[in-house]
């Protein structure tokens, strides 16, 4: 196993009691919240495993609510997040579920506001990491700790290529890569975790692409 950083052994700096159920929990409603764009006007908060027997004595409620409000795992904030999240208007409620996940910290996150929802399914799997395994329905694998494109596109061939030639024309190294669609020939979802900033410039760019409908960042 390679680490980036010391953080990574002893995990992060953050707001306890558990890495697991506190910290991961935090980063599943920080990406969530990221990859929304927007804090979220309501959030319906589905918990599995262990999240669901053990989210309120280990914090694991107050950290996805502080997460989509956008605090950081070591923002003390955290523990306040339910009365900061009345006072911002943001309603939430949390479901615990019997179902038994394929991880035993597993949260999915259904938010919108007027303008539209999300539904993003998070694993809190260690030392305050996360990943995302299920975005809107497509199946995938998002860890956070990169910058990221998320790009939806019709299925038609030579779309991924034109995307990973317009990176490598930039210098834009990529570090993982994940392809999902729901059927052949329809909407896919493209996911790009890179070695540098992605700017502006080449969010436009591969926007402009033929087959291209929608293109999202999620910055390290």
């Amino acid at each position: 196993m390679k680490f980036r950083s010391v953080f990574d052994i002893i995990g992060p700096v953050m707001v306890g009691p558990s890495s697991s159920h506190t910290a991961g929990a935090a980063r599943i409603g920080l990406v969530a919240r990221n990859l929304f764009g927007r804090q979220p006007e309501w959030a319906e908060i589905r918990l599995y495993g262990s999240f669901a027997e053990t989210y309120k004595g280990h914090g694991t409620d107050v950290a996805i609510v502080g997460g989509l409000l956008g605090y950081d795992t070591d923002d003390d904030r955290i523990r306040t997040a339910f009365e900061e999240a009345e006072r911002s208007g943001m309603r939430f409620e949390f479901i615990p579920e019997e179902e038994e996940p394929d991880h035993p910290n597993t949260a999915t996150l259904r938010i919108g506001d007027k303008d539209g929802e999300m539904q993003l399914t998070g694993i809190s799997i260690g030392g305050g990491k996360m990943e995302v395994t299920e975005l809107n329905g497509f199946p995938l694998r998002l860890t956070g700790h990169y910058p990221a494109l998320l790009i939806v596109h019709h299925d038609r061939p030579g779309v991924i290529a034109a995307v990973s030639n317009a990176l490598a024309a930039d210098g834009i190294n990529i570090a993982h890569m994940e392809c999902g669609r729901k059927e052949k020939g329809e909407m896919a979802l493209m996911v790009i975790e890179v070695d540098q900033i992605i700017d502006d410039g080449m969010i436009r760019l591969i926007s402009d692409l033929d087959n291209v409908t929608q293109v999202s960042i999620l910055a390290d």
